[in-house]
């Protein structure tokens, strides 16, 4: 057997040992299902999470009162939200969830993060001169939050060997931005058990 051909014939297994060899598999499943392979904070924590402690927040005594004072519902800003667990956690994609949480409750008017209005701002400022007058947006008409709320994400690992009990605790606060007086301190926390040999936390 030459050695071109025994070049050949290695190169086209490894080809196809590189491109399913390894017998792969791919399905699809539906994003709001429950799934937990490696214990680790994934999406449905997150959403769950996020539905919860807004239910809990919007239904607590401080809300009827604050209605009733403004005479109309108040208005909610997302501040920040610290990730100071283990994980390499997108705190992006929990604020969206509380965020759509808070605008589907009906309950609260909602108004875009810093970083959104500095966005928004530059492009009501660009259309100053490039618009029509009709279609302009003014600046200086924007609606001013009432309400700030903010959080962090703390994580505990109890290991031994191939075993391991993960704990979550994500804690929330609502303030008054005019008073900053804390009207609402939320906390909810997930416990979670692994057992896998040559588990890596």
């Amino acid at each position: 057997m030459s050695k071109i051909f025994k070049c050949f014939v290695f190169c086209s297994l490894a080809f196809l040992v590189a491109c399913g060899g390894g017998g792969k598999k791919v399905s699809r499943i539906d994003a709001s299902s429950t799934t937990d392979l490696s214990g680790k904070w994934n999406d449905t924590d997150s959403r769950l999470v996020a539905d919860e402690m807004i239910n809990d927040c919007l239904n607590r005594p401080w809300y009827s009162k604050m209605a009733q004072d403004l005479g109309r519902n108040p208005t909610v800003v997302v501040g920040k939200v610290r990730n100071k667990s283990h994980e390499h956690i997108s705190v992006e994609t929990f604020i969206k969830d509380m965020e759509r949480a808070l605008i589907n409750s009906g309950m609260v008017d909602f108004v875009a993060n810093a970083e959104a209005r500095a966005e928004l701002r530059a492009e009501v400022a660009d259309q100053m001169g490039n618009t029509t007058e009709e279609t302009r947006k003014e600046a200086g008409m924007e609606t001013g939050a009432d309400l700030m709320l903010t959080g962090t994400l703390n994580s505990i690992v109890d290991q031994e060997g191939g075993e391991s009990v993960i704990f979550y605790q994500i804690d929330l606060e609502l303030t008054d931005l005019q008073s900053h007086k804390k009207l609402w301190i939320g906390d909810k926390k997930i416990k979670k058990y692994v057992s896998q040999s040559g588990v890596k936390l």
